[in-house]
């Protein structure tokens, strides 16, 4: 199952505290504390794996090391070690406390949310020409501490969207090496799938259904991962008694969760055309070209309508 929202707690290491020691040689005389260390940082680095916010599942507390505590003879103590959370590139980081928005966008990209603790200063530091043998000594920092909201939301080139059984996964898995489970029933696709089409990354975004866009069914997750698509391949099923409501229907659900998706250039193909009759075909294509005027008849079995295909992929491409 892939995660693609959840909640965590992060907290960076505490500094560690100051020493309070004097010079252990003989005749050297004063203070000789060492400094706490530094607490660790908590950063997040890009990935291209879409599965990784799954290490979050069960593990909800990550916490990072704390800097050490500062010893005598003026030995400082080691800072903490940093700590790099791998998340999918097209991960939103929400700060719960402070509302701040940061997003991952590339790959090795790397965001720091949560800063260690300053170590604590030992006595060596607050000797002064008044105060030879101070035995004052600081506290380490606590490092910062927040809830954050991790929601994935896909970054692709083209986003294949339709009805459920609408032929998605198949064109992905014919165009691409992408292994999508496909099969005749409504609700094939739960997660997206991912497949690369020479430097072109298509997602096969599941079935969206009448009333998505209100979190009917998985319809908002789905929405989500849409809106970070660039183009649009809709794909409406040959089999469809009403094509145009089929059409209709998702572009609701998409002007609805976001006018701004409207905006998006759409191509739009009748998927599965080998299964009916030719005659059929001409007729509900026609009724598709009266609302996208590019409406093209597809079917994986048919190599001249995967050409067509390829070929705007291809265009797309060469734009990139």
């Amino acid at each position: 199952m892939l995660i693609d929202d959840v909640t965590i707690k992060v907290r960076a290491g505490d500094g560690g505290k100051g020493a309070v020691a004097f010079n252990k040689n003989l005749m050297s005389l004063g203070p000789a504390g060492g400094s706490g260390g530094n607490g660790g940082s908590v950063y997040f680095e890009g990935i291209s794996d879409l599965s990784s916010l799954g290490q979050f599942r069960y593990k909800k507390e990550i916490r990072a090391e704390n800097g050490g505590d500062g010893r005598g003879q003026f030995n400082d103590g080691a800072d903490g070690a940093d700590l790099v959370l791998k998340v999918p590139v097209g991960t939103v980081i929400k700060n719960k406390k402070t509302g701040e928005e940061s997003e991952i966008l590339n790959i090795g990209q790397k965001i720091q949310v949560a800063k260690g603790g300053h170590g604590g200063k030992g006595n060596f530091l607050f000797r002064s020409p008044k105060l030879t043998t101070p035995k004052r000594f600081q506290e380490g920092l606590p490092g910062e501490e927040f809830a954050l909201r991790l929601e994935l939301k896909l970054i692709a080139d083209v986003g294949l969207i339709g009805l459920p059984n609408a032929g998605k996964s198949s064109l992905l898995n014919e165009l691409t090496e992408a292994r999508s489970k496909v099969a005749n029933y409504a609700f094939t696709t739960l997660e997206p799938n991912l497949g690369v089409y020479y430097n072109l990354i298509l997602a096969d975004i599941p079935g969206l259904i009448e009333g998505a866009s209100l979190g009917k069914g998985l319809g908002i997750k789905f929405l989500r991962h849409v809106e970070r698509t660039k183009i649009l391949f809709h794909l409406i099923s040959v089999e469809s008694e009403n094509p145009a409501k089929d059409y209709k229907t998702v572009r609701k659900e998409l002007r609805v969760y976001n006018k701004d998706m409207m905006k998006k250039p759409e191509y739009l193909f009748l998927s599965k055309s080998d299964m009916i009759p030719i005659e059929k075909v001409k007729k509900k294509i026609a009724i598709l070209r009266k609302l996208n005027k590019n409406a093209i008849p597809i079917s994986i079995h048919d190599w001249d309508s995967l050409e067509k295909v390829k070929k705007i992929l291809n265009v797309i491409n060469l734009k990139k």
